[in-house]
């Protein structure tokens, strides 16, 4: 079959992250360590649904791996070489007896591959429904790996096939169409953090970066029904204007320091160095960039008692300072991918309440989507990605369905 697949390679990765450095919009595609070639497809189990992808969106983390951004210290949760892609749309090709699963359905893939997955009891977290928090993603019958799409058995989106438990498939109504479908991961990597953190109505929350998740999260809240104010910070005039249009009260392009603070209502301190302080602010900062300037502005523009919620992946941050944390005792919180919340009352999974949210109708998807490309132009479709000011990019898609050609949507 044909797949894009990532191949482990040391000196690429370390050279992708110095070109990063220096031209932080551009794909290098000929020193890449990523090919569109010939492999062979062999479920990991006998008990795994076989599946037909249709749609598979890019993610940050996809980005991240070929600028050489990743931590180093996230190396074991990775095996290679590993067909790409997880923000998965399919459509089951054979599913053992005994299943609900039928060919032809379609579903959306969960791509944590957690004690279950593993043919492993139960760790500690994945007995109270944390499967994201799995303390087995490096032992078992499986290869080292946290997700399907950075993992060299379970396969990946990016490919004309690929298999899942039967644990890890949602079902996606014949209501909801594959090119909304395609935003499941990413709206639940906003949901996630949001139920956990959950702004009162009177709350000020800052979302810091205006990328798929900080949309997710404007139009979250709203969709729950928070009338918290939202305070967004943007890189692009042109996600500057979508924030608004998805229910931000107030939007800031490369906001100073000053200014972030007059937005939430804190007061600013001159210092001799430093660049200022801040005193009072947000109750509630989710920082969607997971940047140096993201963590020191969150930590200076929450009020006392704060929290701050480290949504985008980061890995070294060199030269924050962190008195803020215990001068005003503020909460910090991470938050990894998606399992189960608590919602209205009740345990849910969040991957299936993403895909309810997206089937109510109601839940707002336009200009969310900005691009979709056959597979056969995953070069290009970097290269969106990659330069997103350019060209207005939000979420780009790879589109493996027979006749699936370039939409901008």
């Amino acid at each position: 079959m044909l797949a894009l697949r990532y191949h482990y390679s040391i000196p690429r990765y370390l050279l992708a992250k110095v070109l990063n450095r220096f031209w932080p919009r551009r794909f290098f595609a000929g020193l890449a360590p990523v090919k569109l070639e010939e492999v062979s497809f062999s479920p990991p189990s006998p008990d795994w649904i076989i599946l037909r992808s249709r749609l598979c969106g890019i993610c940050g983390s996809d980005l991240n791996l070929l600028r050489g951004a990743e931590s180093y210290l996230l190396e074991p949760y990775a095996s290679f070489p590993a067909v790409l892609g997880h923000e998965v749309v399919a459509e089951v090709v054979e599913a053992p007896t005994g299943t609900d699963w039928r060919a032809g359905d379609r579903v959306v893939v969960d791509p944590l591959l957690s004690c279950q997955a593993r043919g492993l009891p139960p760790c500690r977290f994945c007995s109270q429904g944390r499967y994201n928090l799995c303390e087995n993603f490096s032992r078992g019958e499986l290869a080292p790996g946290v997700n399907i799409g950075f993992h060299r058995q379970a396969g990946g989106g990016l490919a004309e096939y690929l298999a899942a438990p039967p644990f890890n498939l949602i079902r996606v109504p014949d209501s909801l169409p594959d090119e909304a479908a395609v935003l499941t991961d990413s709206l639940a990597s906003a949901l996630y953090p949001l139920l956990e953190n959950f702004p009162p109505d009177r709350a000020t929350v800052v979302i810091y970066g205006s990328g798929i998740i900080g949309q997710h999260l404007i139009r979250l809240v709203r969709t729950l029904e928070s009338q918290a104010r939202l305070v967004v910070v943007a890189r692009y005039p042109f996600q500057k204007e979508l924030a608004l249009a998805g229910g931000a009260d107030l939007a800031l392009l490369k906001p100073s320091r000053g200014e972030l603070g007059e937005a939430v209502g804190a007061g600013f301190l001159p210092t001799t160095l430093g660049g200022g302080n801040l005193e009072g602010g947000a109750d509630f900062f989710f920082d969607c960039v997971g940047s140096r300037e993201s963590l020191q502005e969150g930590l200076l523009s929450l009020r006392g008692q704060g929290t701050y919620v480290l949504v985008g992946t980061a890995g070294l941050l060199a030269g924050v300072d962190f008195s803020s944390l215990w001068f005003r005792e503020l909460r910090l919180t991470g938050s990894l991918m998606y399992s189960y919340n608590l919602f209205q009352g009740r345990r849910v999974r969040t991957y299936q309440l993403a895909v309810d949210l997206l089937a109510r109708g109601d839940y707002p998807t336009g200009g969310l989507l900005t691009h979709i490309l056959p597979l056969q132009d995953y070069r290009r479709a970097f290269r969106l990605s990659f330069d997103k000011s350019r060209h207005r990019c939000v979420k780009v898609a790879l589109d493996l369905r027979e006749g699936g050609g370039e939409r901008e949507k």
